[in-house]
């Protein structure tokens, strides 16, 4: 079964450009980039020349007499004598290209001699990305794939045009009527269930049942604890698988800043510098950073040291809580404060899929909190994550206050409907994913002031 993918437009909208260069598609593992890759490929070429790297270590002998084209495709066939070279109809597939590094040399050979498209992929790119940019660089073009996020599993339910509608919404800030509200909650939290992962989804899709999922996401997780032994050096193996393990017990604490000291018995800082980073990297992990102050620019005034750390797939956290927690959610029982570290971590996923980075914020004297960041040209708008329909005092005090001149108006996600009162606009769940679709448009009357 094929599951359709955002990436599908991407590849398309590549390979109609007459000036296109070798593509590096990056992103975690299991996320769906060889099928999306080689079902782009069938479609589109007359012939396909796809070399695993991690699995055919013969074929890292072919730049032997160096990264041309003419010399590496003359290797290429002296292996297997059945690929098909054809001038403007073949594509070459370099896949797990993180097992062979070297071979990004090459990528600006075959970007000058253009009778060739190459698009190399790797599960572990964004860890060991440094030395592959370094040798292709402004030679290639990068695309950054997740997992799945809402609307492509909208997409396999069936619900080609939900986005579309939800997105409506949004924009005529009209609240959803109680069967749409009942079904895009329904699917929404059957979503953040099962993650996005396109081996559990594409699995529930078929079975049309929960059945084998949690098996199918604990395994996943034994693979990306895989991942950190094969790809992590030394001692730094266990620091990162620690910091791993502790991502969901810390994200029930009442405050998420993550605190390496709470690690393992004497953990310092200074050696887990770095930990964070490699996990955000490897795609298994999203950091959202605490500002220094909640004022333009988000990217130059955040603290790099305080942050907390969430799960890159929802569904991945749920299933490490314990084998009862997805019917728990389903529920709404049992949770306890595990339920709004959930719904902050859907929030955070939505948000980093779209492109956002993530930044919170939280005053010295803990008065003063704020889940996310985003902006429009002209604002700094606070994002409220609500597991309850609770009041909003901390952003209240932000828009009210003349110290944060930056923030107008407030952006409030929970359970509720579509709404707006002095000045916060609230917006389900189940509307996160649209958020940068619907802030170009988004033309609120504060900014009109």
């Amino acid at each position: 079964m094929y599951l359709k993918r955002k990436a599908d437009a991407f590849l398309s909208q590549w390979k109609a450009d007459p000036d296109r260069k070798p593509l590096i598609v990056k992103g975690s593992r299991q996320i769906g980039k060889t099928e999306s890759v080689r079902r782009f490929a069938e479609a589109n070429y007359e012939s396909v020349v796809e070399i695993n790297f991690a699995e055919e270590e013969k074929y890292k002998k072919i730049i032997v007499d160096g990264y041309g084209p003419a010399d590496i495709i003359k290797n290429i066939s002296l292996i297997d004598p059945s690929k098909r070279f054809i001038p403007g109809k073949t594509l070459l597939f370099f896949d797990e290209i993180t097992a062979f590094p070297e071979l990004a040399t090459s990528l600006k050979f075959f970007c000058i001699d253009k009778r060739f498209d190459v698009i190399c992929s790797g599960s572990m790119l964004g860890v060991n990305y440094k030395k592959i940019e370094s040798n292709s660089v402004g030679y290639k073009k990068d695309y950054e794939m997740f997992s799945m996020d809402f609307e492509e599993f909208l997409w396999a339910k069936g619900y080609g045009e939900a986005a579309a509608d939800m997105l409506e919404h949004m924009r005529a800030l009209r609240p959803f009527n109680e069967l749409e509200t009942d079904v895009y909650q329904s699917l929404f939290l059957d979503f953040s269930i099962l993650g996005g992962m396109p081996a559990v989804v594409a699995e529930y899709i078929r079975k049309n049942t929960f059945e084998g999922s949690l098996d199918t996401q604990k395994q996943l997780i034994a693979d990306y604890k895989e991942d950190i032994r094969k790809y992590a050096s030394g001692i730094d193996q266990t620091r990162i698988l620690n910091v791993f393990n502790r991502i969901a017990p810390q994200l029930a604490r009442e405050n998420k800043k993550f605190q390496i000291s709470k690690v393992a018995p004497g953990a310092r800082f200074r050696d887990y510098r770095g930990c964070a980073e490699w996990l955000t990297d490897a795609g298994m992990a999203n950091a959202c950073y605490c500002m220094e102050f909640p004022e333009l620019p988000l990217g130059g005034n955040y603290d790099p040291d305080v942050y907390k750390l969430y799960f890159a797939d929802t569904g991945l956290l749920v299933s490490m809580l314990d084998d009862e927690a997805q019917e728990d959610l389903r529920a709404n029982r049992n949770l306890g404060v595990y339920k709004g570290a959930l719904y902050e971590n859907m929030v955070g996923e939505a948000l980093v899929k779209q492109g956002y980075r993530l930044y919170y914020y939280k005053r010295e004297d803990s008065t003063l909190e704020m889940d996310f960041f985003i902006r429009s040209a002209a604002s700094l708008i606070p994002l409220e994550v609500k597991a309850k329909s609770g009041k909003t005092k901390s952003m209240r005090t932000l828009i009210d206050s003349e110290k944060y001149g930056d923030i107008r108006y407030g952006f409030k996600l929970s359970g509720n409907n579509v709404g707006y009162e002095n000045h916060i606009y609230t917006f389900p769940y189940f509307c996160a994913f649209l958020l940068k679709r619907f802030l170009p448009t988004f033309r609120p009357e504060e900014e009109a002031e």
